[in-house]
């Protein structure tokens, strides 16, 4: 049955189709890619790369993609006047994926025969028809798409996705799902056009069409100059050039700053405010309305707050702690709960820690090990055994990585 994307929907893309297998068939799904998939992510084959996909892998999340792609346009800054990124997606990636071609790319997995049956198995022979308006259409079988709502589809685009990678080794790629960022410095940037035409082709192939309403550039520069976009390179391929993205739901403009991303915050925030007076109208106990602050509202102040809280001006943290004690003064956080910052500073601990402590965590390869040469005398300890990477003015304590790296080094 398909369910609207809109409030009044008034053509058949205004809907997407929901498919859900059953609990058993996710259950034993999970466990196939718990099992099986996962462990054969981490000895990939020769052409399938998974080191730049955030999404749908352990360790994965929103906040790991962030932070490295803000660490990767920081490090590039840091030799370079600017540096592009694009920002692409595809249109209905999950209900295009051929099934063909996804089962070519799994048989390059290292996964047990058996399985990997059990998987071609799994996609075959499905058939769908659509209810609406009181009427079923006739069942057409399903070729390409991933079943959204499965236990396996997720995984299974993530494989997809594997084999695209930039034609130039100095350019990255950062994925999370089917948002893509194709990051270049200037001293690439004469390959941005066919980087792109890369991508357009590899899309082609695998069946997906690029949303070029959603393909936006935006340039980070190290510096502002008077003359502006004299000093910017040419558009490519008609893309819009803008000054700030929303990437993953954190607002990220040109010049690597978090203002824009807590005005939004903010203002959302005092609007969900309202919900909570009308909880508190109807009668509902402080500690619960607590306790709907915390989910809500707190939480979305905390969404990726490692990868962002460190490009927090002095007047940025001011208008966060204005709100917070705002809300402290109306009673839905209580006063004995910790400070924003203190809050800022825990994520960030706890996110070091599992990555730390998690040799196959997605962000290990920002913080390569240190090869600690052997010393008669005795050494303060430290809290970590990384290499410390050199500090510039792009790249310092603004940045997860470089915070953590040198937290408490002096």
């Amino acid at each position: 049955m398909p369910v609207p994307k809109v409030s009044k929907p008034q053509k058949p893309n205004d809907f997407r189709p929901i498919s859900i297998t059953a609990v058993l068939s996710r259950t034993l799904e999970r466990h196939v890619v718990r099992s099986f998939l996962y462990p054969a992510l981490q000895m990939p084959p020769d052409g399938l790369y998974f080191g730049d996909q955030f999404a749908f892998r352990p360790t994965g999340s929103t906040t790991a993609a962030l932070i490295a792609l803000l660490h990767t346009v920081r490090t590039m800054l840091s030799c370079n006047e600017y540096v592009r990124v694009f920002a692409l997606g595809f249109s209905k990636a999950f209900d295009t994926v051929r099934h063909s071609t996804l089962m070519a790319k799994m048989a390059m997995l290292q996964l047990p025969d058996q399985v990997f049956n059990w998987i071609k198995n799994f996609f075959e022979d499905h058939s769908h028809c659509t209810k609406f308006g009181g009427e079923i259409s006739t069942t057409a079988s399903i070729h390409a798409s991933v079943i959204q709502g499965s236990g396996l589809g997720p995984a299974s685009f993530l494989v997809t996705a594997a084999d695209l990678r930039p034609l130039n080794d100095h350019n990255r790629i950062i994925k999370f799902a089917d948002d893509t960022y194709l990051i270049v410095p200037a001293s690439n940037t004469t390959t941005c056009h066919d980087e792109l035409q890369h991508i357009q082709q590899w899309a082609e192939k695998n069946n997906l069409q690029l949303n070029q309403a959603k393909t936006k550039e935006i340039v980070f520069r190290v510096k502002r100059r008077r003359d502006g976009e004299a000093q910017l390179p040419p558009m490519c391929q008609n893309i819009d050039r803008v000054s700030r993205i929303v990437a993953l739901r954190i607002t990220i403009n040109d010049r690597i700053t978090a203002t824009d991303h807590i005005s939004g915050l903010i203002d959302s925030s005092s609007r969900m405010l309202y919900a909570l007076r009308v909880l508190r109208d109807h009668g509902m106990p402080l500690t619960s309305i607590q306790d709907v602050f915390r989910a809500t509202i707190l939480s979305k102040l905390l969404y990726a707050a490692p990868a962002w809280s460190g490009s927090c001006s002095g007047a940025d943290r001011g208008r966060l702690d204005a709100f917070l004690r705002r809300c402290r003064k109306l009673r839905y956080y209580d006063d004995s709960q910790p400070a924003l910052s203190e809050l800022f500073d825990t994520a960030d601990d706890q996110l070091f820690l599992r990555v730390n402590g998690n040799s196959e965590h997605v962000l290990q390869t920002y913080m390569p090990e240190y090869a600690r040469p052997n010393f008669d005398h005795n050494l303060r300890p430290r809290r970590h055994s990384r290499q410390l990477i050199t500090k510039t003015n792009t790249l310092n304590n603004n940045d997860f990585i470089m915070r953590m790296l040198y937290k408490d080094i002096y």
